[in-house]
Protein backbone atom coordinates (compact mmCIF):
# COMPACT_ATOMS: atom_id res chain seq x y z
CA UNK A 1 0.00 0.00 0.00
CA UNK A 2 1.61 3.52 -1.22
CA UNK A 3 1.91 6.68 1.03
CA UNK A 4 0.86 10.10 0.15
CA UNK A 5 3.33 12.66 1.72
CA UNK A 6 2.46 16.31 1.78
CA UNK A 7 5.85 18.72 1.47
CA UNK A 8 5.12 22.08 2.57
CA UNK A 9 7.28 25.49 2.43
CA UNK A 10 9.21 24.38 -0.40
CA UNK A 11 12.15 26.57 -1.82
CA UNK A 12 10.42 27.71 -5.62
CA UNK A 13 13.47 26.35 -6.53
CA UNK A 14 12.96 22.77 -6.29
CA UNK A 15 11.62 20.52 -9.03
CA UNK A 16 10.34 17.46 -9.22
CA UNK A 17 13.02 15.42 -9.92
CA UNK A 18 15.08 16.87 -6.24
CA UNK A 19 11.66 16.49 -4.59
CA UNK A 20 12.01 12.74 -5.88
CA UNK A 21 15.71 11.95 -5.39
CA UNK A 22 15.62 13.44 -1.35
CA UNK A 23 12.96 11.43 -0.72
CA UNK A 24 14.13 8.28 -2.64
CA UNK A 25 17.12 7.31 -0.05
CA UNK A 26 13.99 6.20 2.04
CA UNK A 27 12.20 3.86 -0.60
CA UNK A 28 10.95 3.81 -3.62
CA UNK A 29 8.95 6.83 -4.14
CA UNK A 30 6.19 6.36 -7.26
CA UNK A 31 5.57 9.88 -7.90
CA UNK A 32 6.94 13.22 -6.51
CA UNK A 33 5.05 16.81 -8.18
CA UNK A 34 5.94 20.10 -7.12
CA UNK A 35 2.35 22.24 -7.76
CA UNK A 36 2.91 24.48 -10.16
CA UNK A 37 0.64 27.70 -10.53
CA UNK A 38 -1.52 27.78 -13.77
CA UNK A 39 -0.80 31.25 -15.37
CA UNK A 40 2.68 32.03 -14.19
CA UNK A 41 4.39 27.99 -14.57
CA UNK A 42 5.94 28.97 -11.16
CA UNK A 43 6.11 26.78 -8.42
CA UNK A 44 3.48 27.27 -5.52
CA UNK A 45 5.47 26.12 -2.60
CA UNK A 46 4.25 22.69 -2.14
CA UNK A 47 4.03 19.44 -3.53
CA UNK A 48 3.39 15.66 -3.17
CA UNK A 49 5.50 12.41 -2.72
CA UNK A 50 3.56 8.92 -3.01
CA UNK A 51 6.22 6.66 -1.70
CA UNK A 52 5.35 3.13 -1.97
CA UNK A 53 5.38 1.53 2.06
CA UNK A 54 3.86 3.23 5.10
CA UNK A 55 7.18 2.31 6.52
CA UNK A 56 9.34 4.11 4.15
CA UNK A 57 7.12 7.34 4.45
CA UNK A 58 7.06 7.31 8.24
CA UNK A 59 10.82 7.00 8.16
CA UNK A 60 10.87 10.14 4.77
CA UNK A 61 8.52 12.28 7.60
CA UNK A 62 10.35 11.79 10.82
CA UNK A 63 13.42 12.62 8.77
CA UNK A 64 12.89 15.74 6.84
CA UNK A 65 10.25 17.49 8.60
CA UNK A 66 11.44 20.52 9.77
CA UNK A 67 14.96 20.21 8.18
CA UNK A 68 16.32 23.40 6.23
CA UNK A 69 16.17 23.67 2.30
CA UNK A 70 17.37 26.52 0.69
CA UNK A 71 16.77 28.41 4.31
CA UNK A 72 13.47 27.36 4.14
CA UNK A 73 11.93 25.02 7.29
CA UNK A 74 10.03 22.35 5.31
CA UNK A 75 7.02 20.98 6.29
CA UNK A 76 6.46 16.73 5.62
CA UNK A 77 3.51 15.03 7.13
CA UNK A 78 1.24 12.33 5.66
CA UNK A 79 -1.24 14.23 3.20
CA UNK A 80 -5.16 14.31 4.35
CA UNK A 81 -7.83 13.19 1.73
CA UNK A 82 -8.54 15.68 -0.80
CA UNK A 83 -11.83 17.38 0.70
CA UNK A 84 -14.88 17.32 -2.75
CA UNK A 85 -15.76 20.74 -2.45
CA UNK A 86 -18.43 20.25 -5.30
CA UNK A 87 -19.31 23.07 -7.67
CA UNK A 88 -20.76 26.55 -6.42
CA UNK A 89 -22.39 29.16 -8.44
CA UNK A 90 -24.06 28.73 -11.14
CA UNK A 91 -21.97 26.23 -12.76
CA UNK A 92 -24.10 23.41 -9.94
CA UNK A 93 -26.78 22.00 -10.79
CA UNK A 94 -29.25 23.27 -9.03
CA UNK A 95 -28.02 27.00 -10.09
CA UNK A 96 -27.34 29.47 -7.31
CA UNK A 97 -29.96 29.52 -4.60
CA UNK A 98 -29.68 30.80 -1.26
CA UNK A 99 -30.67 27.52 0.14
CA UNK A 100 -27.51 25.78 -1.04
CA UNK A 101 -26.13 28.08 1.06
CA UNK A 102 -24.91 27.38 4.92
CA UNK A 103 -25.09 29.36 7.84
CA UNK A 104 -22.79 31.50 8.04
CA UNK A 105 -23.06 33.17 10.97
CA UNK A 106 -24.70 36.49 9.83
CA UNK A 107 -27.83 37.58 12.09
CA UNK A 108 -30.80 34.91 11.32
CA UNK A 109 -29.95 31.53 8.61
CA UNK A 110 -27.10 33.45 7.30
CA UNK A 111 -28.82 35.91 5.76
CA UNK A 112 -27.54 39.17 7.54
CA UNK A 113 -30.33 41.14 9.14
CA UNK A 114 -30.80 40.65 13.53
Amino acid sequence: MSSKIYVGNLPYSVTDASLRSNFAEFGGVTSARVMMDRDTGQSKGFGFVEMGSAESAQAAISALHGMSVDGRTIIVNLAKPRVDRGTSGAHAPTGYRASNRQNVGYGKDGYGGC
